[in-house]
């Protein structure tokens, strides 16, 4: 029973400590796409249409936002973060995807309210996403 109090202490304040970090994720929030590259190439923003990132602790999920329609989720996954790298993992697309399941190891930085995504992708292409908060 000593035991127990001399671990227990020190294991429910690692694990308060670590619940703490993750509730504060640097990507929690909306996030709308402003572009980016793809393989070197300007990506622009569609005047047509708003694409959002909503990040909770542990998820993402993306929707598609156009005026006068519904607005619908195309894509969910699940994100960790490791000091300057995002790895996502989709687990939900609206189309055929080839991401699906998949992890993607994204370089990320948050800048004021600016957020880069950086990747290589399975396929070999190479993205360049830049996202601003907006929640």
């Amino acid at each position: 029973m000593n035991l127990m109090k001399k671990v227990g202490s020190p294991f429910v304040a690692v694990i308060f400590l670590c619940s703490f970090i993750t509730a504060n994720s640097p990507l929690k929030g909306v996030w709308e796409y402003r572009g980016g590259l793809f393989n070197g190439k300007l990506d622009t923003v569609s005047t047509s249409y708003r694409l959002q990132r909503t990040y909770d602790q542990l998820h993402y999920q993306a929707l598609v936002i156009e005026k006068g329609e519904k607005s619908f989720i195309y894509e969910k996954g699940d994100y960790k973060l490791n000091a300057d790298t995002c790895f996502e993992t989709q687990t939900y697309c609206s189309q055929p995807s080839k991401l699906l399941g998949k992890t993607v190891k994204y370089t990320y930085t948050v800048s004021n309210d600016t957020l880069k995504l950086l990747a290589r992708l399975p396929n070999g292409n190479k993205v360049e996403d830049h996202w601003v908060k907006v929640k």
